[in-house]
């Protein structure tokens, strides 16, 4: 039997994504395993910033967890060609979020433009250095500033030359509320020579790239997309190789999905991410993506009916078997879950409401829409 999630409820952006991705009720919203979900029931609901949609779906899963590519050979220090015009370096930073490294583009071929950096590794910066040997390094391109990806920005200009593009300073608080980690994975006081913004398309001698704000993993995350060949440049919003991590307050769940679909809205043939290998069919993942994280607030919903009450407990039940390096992660997953059912008024918090200590209910008003539906 198909596990029935009862309710999605007033989710901003579900009308939206069943509209522009051709989802109709009754219809499949995902024909290829390991999932497959269907839309069962539409009903009217009240108005969030936007109008909305509640509806339900059946979701039969051969698996919980989304079918991901992890084999990927990695040669550090060489530059690969992974596309014409477009060749990979990967930063020798394996690690639980890194997975084999970050992913050093190199775009162009007489000048070129370098996206993402990666950490300040004195091997990797050696590495693209010998790789843009005889051309003109124009910019210097940073998707957002994680240190695994920007650090390398200024050792590597004070190299090669080159403007460095990234979003800027967001006035928003950064960083991650968990003890011990914080602010240490940011660069708060990272600042390019050439703010961009959403819609900027960035041109050198043979390439040219449009400028995609997608925050979400991070407010000030930028993808990049090559203009007349159907390819983006990810970083961390969309890999193949794992969920992005959304961790508050930086990270928004809110923002994440709208993200997602603007990104499922374009007809790329190919992503190439921060991390892992390329995916080779950009839309169905990001759908897949959607579906998912629909999924998992679903779960978080039936934990929260059955008593579990607490992100610790909850990641408990949900990730039992999740590696402990990455069980950070997952409760922060599950706040930014929370933080978005909260600001739809499905969820209350109740007790200490800082970091991952409070206590979660069904508000009143989310248990009446559910009852209804």
């Amino acid at each position: 039997m198909p596990y029935v999630l009862p309710d999605v409820g007033c989710w901003p952006e579900s009308s939206h994504i069943l509209r522009k991705n051709r989802w109709e009720v009754g219809g499949s919203l995902s024909r290829r395993r390991p999932l497959a979900c269907v839309v069962l029931s539409e009903a009217t609901a009240g108005s969030i910033r936007v109008p909305t949609t509640k509806f339900s779906v059946s979701v039969q899963f051969m698996s919980a967890e989304l079918a991901f590519n992890r084999n990927a050979d990695v040669d550090y220090g060489v530059a690969e060609e992974v596309a014409p015009g477009v060749r990979r370096v990967v930063a020798n930073n394996p690690g639980p979020y890194t997975f084999l490294g970050t992913n050093t583009y190199i775009v162009g071929t007489d000048e070129v433009v370098i996206i993402d950096p990666g950490p300040a590794d004195d091997g990797h910066l050696d590495a693209i250095a010998r790789a843009t040997r005889g051309q003109r390094v124009s910019h210097i391109f940073i998707t957002h500033s994680h240190r695994d990806h920007c650090d390398g920005a200024l050792p590597l200009q004070r190299r090669l030359g080159g403007e460095i593009v990234a979003y800027g300073p967001t006035g928003t608080q950064r960083g991650a509320i968990v003890p011990g980690l914080g602010d240490g994975f940011v660069d708060t006081a990272f600042e390019p020579d050439i703010p961009a913004s959403d819609g900027d398309t960035i041109k050198g001698r043979g390439f040219a790239l449009d400028v995609l704000h997608m925050p979400g993993h991070a407010p000030d995350h930028l993808c990049f997309a090559l203009i007349g060949q159907r390819t983006v440049f990810t970083g961390d919003h969309v890999m193949g190789w794992n969920t992005t991590v959304i961790a508050p307050p930086e990270g928004s769940m809110a923002d994440f999905l709208a993200s997602l679909e603007r990104l499922a809205e374009r007809h790329d043939k190919v992503f190439f991410p921060g991390h892992g290998g390329r995916i080779q069919t950009p839309r169905r993942v990001v759908r897949a993506y959607m579906t998912h994280r629909i999924w998992r607030e679903q779960t978080i919903l039936a934990c929260i009916d059955e008593g579990v009450s607490t992100i610790p407990r909850i990641v408990a039940r949900l990730y039992g078997g999740l590696d402990t390096d990455l069980k950070v992660a997952a409760a922060l997953s599950v706040l930014a879950h929370l933080e978005f059912l909260i600001a739809r008024g499905l969820v209350a918090a109740e007790g200490a409401t800082e970091g991952l200590s409070a206590f979660y209910v069904r508000a009143a008003s989310g248990s009446g829409a559910a009852a209804s539906s």
